[in-house]
């Protein structure tokens, strides 16, 4: 079972990560479908059903993160796991999608844009669901440094909890921009998006090489002990 520091770590990674996503979705969420006569409650719950396809896609992506995880702590290599992850996301900092290979782009983020082109002339609360399902495959560095946080949980249930935590914490200023807060994309916040992903991003691979250390630091860096050799041996 998740404890309430890993759920609220969860949902202030998304709420303080949520600027980010202003800057990078915010065109996608502008750009959500609604019927000219369609209802303030309808279209209210057509970016929740928007934002909660994110937090779904979120969540399967926890499970496969929870369940890594697990299986390396069985191992006895989380520690140095813990710190490849975090040099890893270090290296994000200085990667785009322009630095991807094209065999990337043309096979998994291309596929997605089109798809959100095809489902973004739907009006109903299924496409709107459907894009954000696909919205969460998009590549992201704030959602890379996520996963890296719930494969350090217990397992499937806790690392899925862990991401929809995540994603709920990035819903409300995403529902804001979506439901007509353009000004949240005024050019005097940008720096701030700007700023704010390597931020986030630095600070989460900070305390996974800090966990992965086990310097027997409370919270920060526990020593983590392995699971995986037998108990019984002498």
């Amino acid at each position: 079972m998740m404890t309430l520091a890993a759920m609220g770590s969860a949902l202030a990674l998304g709420l303080a990560g949520s600027l980010h996503c202003l800057g990078m979705c915010g065109p996608l969420a502008l750009a959500l479908p609604a019927a000219p006569d369609a209802s303030v409650g309808r279209r209210a719950l057509g970016r929740l059903m928007y934002n909660l396809g994110r937090a779904v896609t979120y969540a399967f992506m926890g499970i496969f993160a929870g369940v890594l995880g697990h299986a390396l702590r069985l191992a006895g290599v989380q520690q140095i796991v813990s710190i490849v992850l975090g040099v890893l996301l270090l290296a994000t900092l200085f990667l785009t999608t322009k630095h991807m290979p094209a065999w990337v782009l043309n096979t998994f983020y291309r596929p997605v844009q089109q798809g959100l082109q095809r489902i973004l002339r739907r009006g109903s609360l299924l496409g709107l669901f459907q894009t954000g399902l696909l919205n969460g495959l998009l590549p992201c560095g704030l959602v890379y440094a996520a996963l890296a946080a719930a494969s350090l949980q217990a397992g499937a249930i806790q690392g899925a909890t862990y991401m929809f935590l995540f994603g709920l914490g990035t819903t409300p200023l995403m529902f804001a921009l979506s439901f007509g807060g353009l000004g949240l994309r005024t050019p005097k916040l940008q720096p701030i998006f700007n700023r704010l992903i390597p931020a986030v991003t630095f600070t989460v691979a900070v305390l996974l090489i800090l966990r992965g250390l086990s310097l027997g630091i409370p919270y920060i860096s526990p020593i983590l002990e392995a699971t995986g050799g037998s108990c019984c041996a002498h």
